[in-house]
């Protein structure tokens, strides 16, 4: 997410310029792949032309995608050179914490020892970490959580720190995570799918004797997870998400006997977000949706059930929270349409604490320091990538740790702007528009419209980074619209795309480009869909319904068939996708699934296509992006194709990423723009 310095030996100029008469772009993209400086404009194929291009890099394979100038890199270099920080761990004892950020290619663990002091990189792996963490009650060595090439199938390491030696405790090859420290701290217990494959049981051990490691409970599905100890290590709680719109919460003793669920009763669907046993064990706290609209934190009581309100029923989610040391007190954060609002509370006497007034914007990753009343959190803003903060929850003093890093000042980015339309059942939708400044870029302004993935997923106002560039500087409108089924607006908003409404929330986005239309500042004449992972196949949808109302569509891990992405994604996350999407083992779900699909309908596609992949992708396989390509190139239709060997689910390496950026931009230049 956050990006950095390993910019510049990656873009180089070429020493060596040859000249030559290119025809077509197949032999330029096979000289680009080839890591050549040179390239032919499409504009000037007939004559012998010599220029700059960027060097393609290693582990990335293109296809259909013309030599990238690199004047374009000049250009666009300090947009991509922005860092931000969040939180991992704090330290045990002492007033210091572990953070994530990237001062290379990929973004590593780093020790922050105190507000605004200089961070020391503690991990080196080559594909960067997932998350790391202290113990509970010692600081001599943490875990560390990584996966390689975006696979996904993350391992669980020891990094001692006297010794910087890094210890394998997982056993390499299956997908781990969710490690949860006891309150002892002498083990922890975690997920694995190690037996099959494809469920996600419980293991114990203790990281100081790998040996210790033990299966404690079996589970059926990928959608299990380990919440935490109570108070005196002898019970453990752990939850099953099965969508969106429900989960179950689960208790059993810590060796791994009675087991039994505690909520919600049965034939209740209900939602669950984590939760924290608290006292004797008699209460955990959550929050749920209570079968109600909107997630409200509540105090289960284990024995009956019976769930009690701690936060009053407002028409937004509390999406987040944390609760203290001893007990006493949570915090949690409301995403009052789209912007956080933190709050405090003290749980003995269930009363309001305020707090002093806070930076504005998108708030997470907020914690209570151990044994402490000082509360770490992130805030991100359209100005800011993201940085540390805290707040003393007695004495009111805010203290910044970290200061957002980057190449240029971000006083002048752009304020999103909350923008509603009427769909065509008359439902209402919202998203955020970006507009370029009217003073620098005049008249009717090209749209970029960007979905986001999921579809539980909500597009909220933040850090736009790199794009930035496309409003300063190229003065294209950008919108993040939130179709239906996005989170953050009720439970009934969120299930209005389920099954056979799926083509519903396309829809959304025709009325969208309605309403462009009916705008003075954008032009409904120059528009480019673009989305990621479920947003990709809205991307592909788009361009299926919409070929003949926008001039282009860039497309990253998105689905191109539901049976082949339903029968290829891996087999722990197949059943949490069939509640969305639908069972594609149903004949006649499976017919609609191939009714619906992009590829299915790929000659009602006409719109140039920028189509990108991780070929370690766990989510949307590889074959999603492949077969998509290939049945364009069939028809003729244009298609840029980036495919990154060593990524996962969308480029997390800078190199790759700022190298899609630059492909991304000289693709609207050559679609959007002219």
């Amino acid at each position: 997410m956050w990006r950095g310095d390993a910019y510049s030996p990656l873009i180089m100029r070429a020493r060596n310029i040859l000249v030559a008469t290119l025809v077509g772009s197949g032999l330029s993209s096979g000289l680009l792949r080839c890591g050549t400086a040179l390239a032919l404009d499409n504009a000037a194929a007939d004559s012998s032309v010599v220029i700059d291009a960027i060097a393609v890099p290693d582990q990335l394979k293109l296809d259909g995608v013309p030599a990238i100038p690199q004047s374009i890199a000049d250009e666009v270099a300090r947009y991509t050179e922005f860092r931000g920080a969040s939180v991992l761990s704090w330290h045990p004892t002492e007033r210091s914490m572990l953070m994530r950020t990237r001062f290379g290619n990929t973004s590593q663990a780093h020790v922050l020892a105190g507000p605004g002091m200089a961070r020391q990189q503690i991990t080196f792996l080559p594909d960067g970490i997932n998350w790391a963490g202290y113990p509970r009650r010692r600081s001599d060595f943490m875990l560390v959580g990584a996966d390689v090439g975006g696979s996904e199938f993350g391992q669980i390491y020891r990094l001692d720190f006297q010794t910087r030696d890094l210890t394998l405790l997982t056993d390499g090859k299956s997908r781990n995570g969710g490690a949860v420290w006891s309150w002892g701290g002498d083990v922890f217990m975690y997920t694995s799918t190690r037996r099959n494959g494809r469920d996600n049981d419980f293991y114990v051990m203790n990281p100081l004797d790998p040996a210790s490691d033990r299966l404690l409970l079996e589970r059926d599905g990928g959608g299990w997870g380990i919440l935490g100890f109570s108070r005196d290590d002898k019970q453990v709680l752990f939850g099953r998400y099965i969508s969106v719109e429900s989960g179950e919460l689960w208790l059993m003793n810590a060796d791994g006997t009675n087991v039994r669920k505690i909520a919600p009763a049965e034939g209740r669907k209900v939602s669950y977000d984590g939760g924290v046993v608290l006292g004797d064990g008699a209460t955990v706290l959550t929050s749920s949706d209570g079968g109600g609209e909107f997630t409200r934190l509540v105090l289960l009581d284990v024995a009956t059930g019976v769930e009690t309100p701690l936060t009053p029923e407002i028409p937004w989610d509390v999406e987040g929270y944390s609760v203290s040391t001893d007990q006493k007190l949570v915090a949690y954060a409301i995403n009052e349409a789209g912007r956080s609002v933190l709050r405090l509370m003290d749980l003995e006497r269930r009363l309001e604490i305020p707090l002093p007034g806070l930076p504005s914007g998108q708030i997470g990753g907020f914690s209570f320091r151990p044994n402490g009343r000082e509360l770490s959190f992130v805030l991100n803003s359209a100005r800011s990538p993201g940085e540390i903060w805290s707040v003393h929850v007695e004495t009111g003093e805010v203290t910044r740790w970290t200061t957002a890093e980057g190449a240029m000042s971000t006083r002048d980015f752009v304020e999103p702007k909350l923008i509603e339309w009427k769909s065509f059942d008359g439902l209402s939708i919202s998203g955020w528009l970006y507009a370029p400044d009217p003073g620098r870029h005049p008249g009717k302004r090209p749209v970029y419209i960007s979905i986001h993935g999921g579809p539980e997923g909500q597009a909220r106002p933040g850090f736009m980074g790199r794009m930035n560039y496309l409003i300063n500087e190229l003065g294209i409108a950008v919108i993040f619209p939130n179709v239906r089924g996005s989170t953050g607006f009720g439970r009934t908003f969120v299930s209005l795309d389920n099954g056979m409404k799926r083509e519903d929330s396309v829809r959304d986005i025709g009325a969208l480009l309605d309403w462009i239309k009916t705008q003075d500042n954008l032009d409904a004449d120059r528009i480019c869909v673009t989305g990621g992972s479920y947003g990709g196949y809205m991307t592909l949808a788009s361009a299926v319904h919409y070929s003949d109302r926008i001039r282009c569509a860039i497309s990253s891990v998105g689905i191109s068939h539901f049976v082949t992405f339903l029968e290829s994604t891996q087999a722990y996350r197949r059943d949490l996708r069939r509640v969305e999407y639908g069972d594609e083992r149903d004949p006649e779900m499976r017919k609609f699934l191939h009714e619906i699909s992009p590829l299915t309908r790929v000659d009602s596609m006409n719109v140039p296509m920028m189509i990108v992949q991780g070929a370690n992708d766990p989510r949307v396989p590889v074959g999603e992006s492949e077969q998509i390509v290939q049945s364009l190139k069939g028809r003729g239709i244009e298609v840029w194709y980036l495919l990154g060997l060593d990524e996962g689910h969308g480029f997390a390496k800078k190199d790759k990423s700022d190298f899609q950026f630059f492909a991304t931009i000289e693709f609207l230049r050559r679609h959007l723009l002219n």
